[in-house]
């Protein structure tokens, strides 16, 4: 049986190609976040407007890619001209110029949106690359922008801290996932330790994904096999981890608004915070 969308339940939920082809004179907002603005330049789903995801985060607290102030985000928001009462639309690609994209940049951009208190994203499943494949239109004309009022709002109730996630990583009902792939989960990534933090399941979030285009999910039956393979259960409290938080808004989305998940947050810290705070960390396949 086929898919209704959008689908999902509450603010994130997903359409694919043929719903968006049929809706784009609708009362929508579609926003290009592809990894270089010379891959919107070059083309783009018509009526997109872009954003980059680098916008989002800088350094602050010894940290070196945490969000913006919301007061920055409220301008950003502003000038893009997003209105919570409107769908936005947020897909990405690989990018036909630089090729830089890995597939993240919609969740992160989507998670970005409702965390700061929009009410209506969708996420376009197989974004442009997919749009391509199915022969939809391609355009490389700009869209007139107006400013909006946007008014951010933040869901602190979507993610944790590094104190709260300390108390809370070892309870017998939470489990802990790390998002990154498994070279780097078991041995020496970019960071100054290895490993990974003591507990966490690996779930690299590409597993989820199909293999010829990261932006596009696997079927509903292939995410819930590796969802049990790995002990994610609607029972336990999920605490979603990776890198900078940014592989991590992949999972939180999928499980918080795609399966309706009811106990979910995102460590947006993560492992860079967890080894900026000089923590224990785990080599390995094993958790622990």
């Amino acid at each position: 049986m086929s898919k209704k969308y959008p689908h999902g339940k509450g603010p994130v939920k997903w359409v694919d190609d043929y719903w968006l082809a049929e809706h784009l004179d609708d009362k929508i907002m579609i926003l290009d976040t592809q990894p270089n603005v010379h891959d919107y330049i070059q083309e783009h789903i018509p009526g997109a407007r872009y954003m980059n995801q680098g916008l989002l985060r800088v350094p602050m607290d010894g940290l070196p890619a945490q969000y913006v102030q919301p007061e920055i985000i409220q301008m950003l928001f502003r000038r893009l001209g997003l209105k919570k009462d409107i769908p936005v639309v947020v897909y990405t690609g690989k990018g036909p110029f630089k090729g830089w994209g890995d597939g993240l940049e919609q969740t992160m951009v989507s998670y970005t949106l409702v965390r700061f208190g929009h009410d209506n994203v969708y996420v376009l499943d197989g974004g442009i690359d997919k749009w391509k494949d199915k022969g939809k239109p391609l355009e490389q004309t700009y869209p007139d922008v107006s400013e909006s009022d946007f008014g951010v709002e933040v869901r602190s109730d979507y993610f944790i801290g590094f104190d709260e996630f300390k108390e809370l990583k070892d309870k017998d009902n939470v489990i802990v996932l790390d998002a990154r792939p498994a070279d780097v989960y078991e041995g020496q990534g970019p960071w100054r330790k290895p490993g990974h933090i003591p507990g966490a399941v690996n779930l690299p979030w590409k597993s989820l994904m199909e293999d010829i285009n990261p932006t596009l999910l696997k079927s509903d039956s292939d995410i819930r096999s590796i969802l049990d393979k790995h002990g994610v259960s609607q029972d336990k409290q999920v605490v979603c981890s990776c890198g900078t938080g940014r592989e991590a808004t992949n999972e939180f989305n999928l499980l918080n608004f795609y399966l309706s998940f009811p106990k979910v947050k995102i460590y947006e810290g993560s492992f860079t915070e967890w080894v900026a705070r000089d923590q224990e960390t785990v080599t390995g396949k094993n958790p622990r």
